[in-house]
């Protein structure tokens, strides 16, 4: 049997996803079979209604499949309860919204510690792992400003700063760039492949194709299917 190592960081087998809407069903994802591994770098796009936020919600374990399978690191969500699966949540995914998501009554640090509180047993070193990430984002000296005190960047670098913390086997961004001007917006980005380079895996769901090209590749949906994958370094070469 292969090693912890060697498994996918993502597996979706054959995952189809159910809504009702009043009499009507709606099947977001249509038997989607997919696979993340370890070191890759995906945008993944697709049209309104495409399945985009769906795969989304699946990934981040905020919504389980109606039938087939999701696996992190060979484990099945779908036998998970759901304090096991806030554990599994905690374990191995960082998070980085649009919205950027803080605790306005937090500071920066606090910000960034926030998701070893949800561990059951969070290492020793985190504040000193949360100094070191808010340093690595260029937030060192900001360590006591509240959100309302950070422009809409800075607050994505603590996003980004609070995303790392748990040492996630992948790193989800959801339009982490749709909020910023595009100064701002290409930072994050260069922050991105920096991660990304180091051998962080990053999963980025974007709308806009300039930000989608930023990543190793793109996978495409449509109508909750897969429409397209693309080796983005093909492209720009």
């Amino acid at each position: 049997m292969a090693g912890s190592a060697d498994l996918p960081v993502a597996e979706l087998i054959d995952v189809t996803r159910l809504y009702k809407m009043g009499a009507n069903e709606v099947r977001a994802l249509d038997r989607f079979s997919f696979t993340f591994r370890a070191g890759e770098y995906w945008s993944i796009m697709g049209s309104s209604g495409s399945g985009k936020s769906t795969l989304l919600n699946l990934l981040g374990c905020i919504d389980r499949p109606t039938t087939g399978a999701y696996r992190i690191k060979g484990e099945d969500t779908q036998t998970l309860d759901d304090d096991e699966l806030s554990e599994l949540r905690s374990r191995h995914i960082g998070f980085v919204f649009q919205s950027y998501n803080l605790i306005q009554q937090l500071n920066v640090l606090e910000n960034i510690l926030v998701p070893l509180i949800y561990q059951d047993d969070p290492p020793e070193d985190g504040e000193e792992r949360a100094r070191r990430l808010a340093q690595r984002v260029g937030l060192g000296d900001r360590l006591d400003h509240k959100p309302t005190e950070l422009s809409g960047g800075q607050q994505q670098r603590v996003a980004i700063a609070r995303a790392l913390v748990n040492d996630p086997t992948f790193v989800l961004a959801d339009e982490a760039t749709g909020n910023l001007d595009s100064k701002t917006a290409k930072e994050i980005l260069d922050l991105f492949d920096e991660l990304h380079a180091e051998g962080k895996t990053i999963l980025l769901v974007t709308h806009e194709p300039s930000v989608g090209l930023r990543a190793q590749k793109t996978l495409r949906l449509k109508d909750g299917r897969i429409e397209d994958v693309r080796d983005n370094r093909a492209v720009v070469a």
